[in-house]
């Protein structure tokens, strides 16, 4: 058991992905990175700190110099620059310096968060990414994507800055709720529908191992998530053209989640703004009605929402106007151009998103 993935840059390695099932292997990643004459920051939420915090304080501590912890209240609202201000004091005060070490230990707020800081704390330090959730661990912890949200618009401000390393733990999945569980098959599934039908081939017939959580079925899907995300963001590193291709769904995804004032998780947004997407992608005969119908089946297999309530269209049309993926006044859109394969369109006009929202606010 056991997985690792190199991730490359300009054809050289850049980080490696461990995928394991406990956390025996962390104090040689730590290492590895240089942790023996550093400081290290924990930084990680209530929710995760409370079950994890602890056990990664003590290998830490065999590993490194110094260990401390910074917690922030669990949720997308802590997801602000008075949370990412709040951590430079803990820094400076730590006497942190370039050489010393920030662990994101906790799902897609915390890695972005921490990311983040990493970036541009003493104008960068390294990160060491310990995704905890199913979405962190396929999608937001890989490819140096590093933001905060403002004002409630997500991710609006933010920073390259690729992890040192990255360290999943696939046993942390056990102790997610089911709805923080599923919605990570929101990147899951969007994984499979951009790149690999084979990949969403194998999340079909292995629905059952998915429900019971199988921790080798789990370590598969997470492999074929990291090594799809991997060959994109290597050839893409910095989202100028064909990583783009990762926002399938994203666009009226973030306009759904802001608008739910963060009541509905990530992927469950994105599952809704995919089937929107998926929509448009048959309507411009793109996919057949075959390949929406699927894709709809797919996500709702996985337990995730193809329809929103208490929403109406021109606010979702609106609010997705001031996402950080307009270029040029234009909303880059990502469709389908057949099942496994996205393109990224710029002309996908305000009737047509319209339509494609109607059908998923019955």
């Amino acid at each position: 058991m056991g997985r690792l993935i190199t991730i490359n840059y300009n054809n050289k390695p850049l980080y490696n992905i461990s995928i394991e099932h406990d956390f025996n292997k962390l104090p040689a990643v730590l290492e590895g990175v240089g942790s023996k004459e550093r400081k290290l920051c924990i930084v990680t939420d209530s929710s995760v700190g409370a079950i994890y915090l602890d056990t990664v304080m003590d290998i830490a501590r065999g590993c490194a110099k110094d260990v401390i912890p910074f917690i922030f209240e669990a949720g997308e609202k802590s997801k602000n620059l008075g949370t990412i201000e709040d951590l430079y004091e803990k820094l400076i005060i730590a006497h942190f310096d370039r050489n010393d070490i920030l662990v994101a230990l906790g799902g897609g707020v915390t890695g972005d968060m921490a990311g983040y800081a990493a970036a541009t704390y003493l104008r960068g330090i390294r990160v060491v990414q310990i995704p905890s959730s199913l979405v962190a661990m396929v999608d937001s912890s890989i490819g140096g994507k590093t933001g905060v949200d403002f004002k409630g618009y997500k991710n609006m401000v933010g920073a390259f800055h690729q992890p040192s390393a990255v360290y999943m733990n696939v046993s942390m999945l056990s102790t997610l709720t089911d709805a923080q569980y599923y919605s990570g098959f929101g990147e899951v599934a969007k994984h499979g529908f951009i790149r690999d039908d084979a990949y969403s081939s194998y999340i079909a017939k292995n629905l059952e191992g998915i429900r019971r959580r199988s921790p080798l079925i789990l370590e598969e899907i997470v492999a074929g998530s990291c090594n799809i995300k991997r060959a994109v963001v290597e050839n893409d590193p910095e989202e100028k053209g064909e990583r783009a291709i990762l926002n399938f769904g994203h666009t009226l995804g973030h306009a759904i989640e802001k608008l739910m004032d963060f009541t509905m998780l990530h992927g469950e947004c994105v599952s809704a703004g995919m089937a929107a997407a998926a929509y448009i992608s048959m309507k411009r005969g793109m996919i057949n009605e075959n390949g929406y119908n699927s894709i709809c089946r797919t996500l709702k297999d996985l337990n995730l929402p193809v329809c929103v309530n208490g929403l109406n269209a021109e606010d979702i049309l609106s609010v997705s106007k001031s996402d950080k993926k307009m270029d040029a006044g234009k909303i880059k859109f990502i469709l389908l151009n057949g099942t496994g394969n996205a393109v990224i369109c710029n002309d996908v006009t305000d009737s047509e998103m319209l339509e494609a929202l109607d059908t998923i606010l019955k």
